[in-house]
């Protein structure tokens, strides 16, 4: 019991883990792009390097876990994104980040589809739902601390030598003078590290894949490919990263051009406080999910966004860090309710169907990339406008959306929630 407990812990430790190095982005593109005289076109390369590796290894990650099994995948994953974060720190040029991004993003594309079923076998079944709730606590809490944690570092490292402390004074002598932001890889290396010994120095229980977890083969995929359903939520998916990613990673330099704001301090809070709010409107989304059906929640969350976005990107200052904000707390429920909703509209082949819905992460490349272009074209402000449209389209998943098993409400039987 006392090695499940470990486990169970170390499992929360990889979630907090992955979204420390996952939402970084969006904080120190307006460096990054200082640093390296980016275009617009070319920051938005930094999601795209990160998010392709979800669209390229998230279904073959789902074979290799059930060849190999999780341990050695988990191995695999924090080896991949510490040679990432490595190779960045001793060589920071452009073209390495990207190099680095892509490694980094392909070990989380396998830890995400490993640590699911490891989190049902360790924490038992009839814990799965409690357990999956705090492990999204644990990776808002993650996006909400990694801004912070990079604005305290940037600001810090520039004081004088006498004022730090003896681990600022080893990333300052490991951090190139001009570029102070590349010690947040520092971190990342140093996190990566200890996660990969972490993992090589425990042993974890063998997982008993469900019939409806097993991925099938590359057939099984194309089978899933030919109905619509399987599109439809394919691409509300893809939009709902693509909102999320279109946003957190253009905030700080969308304040920092209309309002005059810092990057490494405002700009990081905003980004910081927009993860915040994600964690706690996945709350509130928990109780409303038990008085409403889940369609009528993504469509009251996915309307106040597209109101809350508009008057994020053309009111005053306070409007868009009030907004920016708010824009988190809107965005929480909907990943889960489009999960949860394609899920339950196919009757079988669901872990083949789940590794379909993680490629469609690669909508954070997509979007982001198109946002940086429209920037060098028609400006930023205008660009922001495309996230419009694929909020609209999660929107129009509230109402064409037919899952044959409803969400459980209070007052629900259990027989209630089955659509004939």
């Amino acid at each position: 019991m006392k090695r499940n407990l470990f486990i169970l812990f170390l499992i929360f430790l990889v979630f907090f883990a992955i979204s420390f190095l996952t939402n970084i982005l969006g904080s120190i593109n307006p460096n990054v792009s200082d640093s390296y005289q980016l275009t617009g076109t070319m920051t938005g390369l930094l999601p795209f390097s990160f998010f392709i590796a979800y669209a390229l290894m998230s279904i073959p990650s789902g074979m290799f876990i059930q060849r190999y099994g999780e341990k050695r995948s988990l191995i695999l994953a924090w080896a991949l994104a510490l040679c990432g974060a490595v190779l960045f720190s001793v060589i920071p040029i452009f073209p390495v980040f990207l190099c680095s991004l892509f490694l980094i993003g392909s070990g989380m594309a396998l830890l995400q589809v490993a640590i699911y079923p490891l989190l049902r076998v360790v924490g038992g079944e009839e814990h799965f739902a409690f357990n999956s709730v705090v492990a999204q606590l644990v990776f808002g809490a993650a996006s909400f601390l990694s801004p912070f944690v990079y604005s305290y570092l940037v600001t810090h490292l520039a004081a004088a030598a006498d004022e730090q402390g003896v681990l600022l004074d080893m990333i300052s002598f490991l951090t190139p003078v001009k570029l102070p932001w590349v010690s947040i890889y520092l971190v990342f290396s140093l996190v990566s590290f200890l996660m990969l010994v972490l993992i090589l120095s425990s042993k974890f229980p063998k997982v008993i894949r469900k019939e409806d977890e097993i991925v099938g083969a590359w057939d099984t995929h194309m089978q899933l490919f030919r109905q619509k359903k399987v599109i439809l939520f394919f691409f509300g998916i893809f939009a709902y990263v693509g909102t999320e990613q279109g946003i957190a990673n253009w905030i700080s330099e969308f304040l920092r051009t209309y309002h005059g704001l810092v990057p490494e301090v405002e700009g990081a809070r905003t980004v910081g406080l927009f993860w915040g709010m994600m964690t706690v409107g996945c709350f509130l989304g928990l109780g409303l999910l038990k008085i409403l059906d889940s369609k009528v929640v993504l469509a009251i969350f996915s309307s106040a966004a597209l109101v809350i976005l508009g008057l994020s990107l053309f009111g005053p200052v306070h409007f868009a860090l009030f907004g920016f904000a708010a824009l988190g707390f809107c965005l929480s429920v909907m990943y889960a309710i489009i999960f949860s909703l394609a899920l339950n509209s196919v009757p079988k082949f669901h872990g083949s169907f789940a590794g379909i819905l993680c490629t469609a992460i690669a909508g954070g490349a997509i979007f982001s990339l198109l946002i940086g272009k429209l920037k060098d074209m028609i400006g930023l402000q205008a660009g922001m406008l495309v996230l419009f449209l694929p909020l609209l389209y999660i929107l129009s998943v509230s109402f064409w959306a037919r899952p044959m098993v409803k969400n459980a409400t209070l007052g629900t039987k259990r027989e209630d929630s089955k659509i004939n």
